[in-house]
């Protein structure tokens, strides 16, 4: 019986030199990526560099994954070291560039998940929201993650990440239009 290909296993053979396995864990993963790069930074080129310099550094980095927790954790604790380097680099924690806004184009392929009015509005309020907060309802909300995940993934206590999710959802509340999503 032929069963899906564990993350450790294709680890292993991709740090010893398989290039179909590396493929296969990008595969596998490339869409999440793509989508928490996108929800954290707010536009699909800005979120795609991202991807790509994600799973630049996880190659190069492969050889020292230890596989003391799930693979999918590590992968995503790269993702939002890059994100956060990014909005430092960018300095636009609390406001987006209209002119930039991704929700003002025309939507393409990668964009299709937020081509509705309801997706919009939530990705606007999510764009609201201090840096450290959208970490972590994205982690939570979208790539469904435990909050002893997300505490080893940003390096805080459990109840921090509880603390910022219940504060972030306080105050995407406070959005009349997401009231009756959430």
């Amino acid at each position: 019986m032929l069963g899906t290909v564990s993350d450790e296993a294709l680890v292993s053979r991709a740090v010893a030199g398989s290039s179909g396995a590396w493929h296969k864990l990008v595969k596998r993963y490339e869409k999440r990526v793509y989508n928490y790069a996108l929800r954290m930074v707010g536009h699909p080129d800005d979120a795609f560099d991202l991807m790509q310099e994600v799973f630049m550094g996880v190659h190069r980095n492969l050889a020292g994954f230890r596989g003391d927790g799930a693979f999918p954790a590590w992968l995503f604790r790269i993702a939002s070291f890059r994100c956060t380097d990014y909005l430092r680099r960018r300095r636009r924690h609390e406001e987006y560039d209209d002119e930039r806004s991704f929700l003002d184009e025309e939507a393409g392929p990668e964009q299709q998940a937020f081509s509705s009015r309801r997706n919009q509005q939530i990705s606007a309020a999510l764009a609201g929201l201090p840096h450290d907060q959208r970490q972590v309802v994205e982690l939570k909300f979208f790539q469904h993650f435990t909050f002893e995940d997300i505490a080893g993934q940003l390096d805080i206590s459990p109840n921090t990440a509880k603390t910022r999710l219940y504060s972030a959802l306080r105050k995407l509340k406070q959005h009349e239009e997401l009231r009756d999503a959430l």
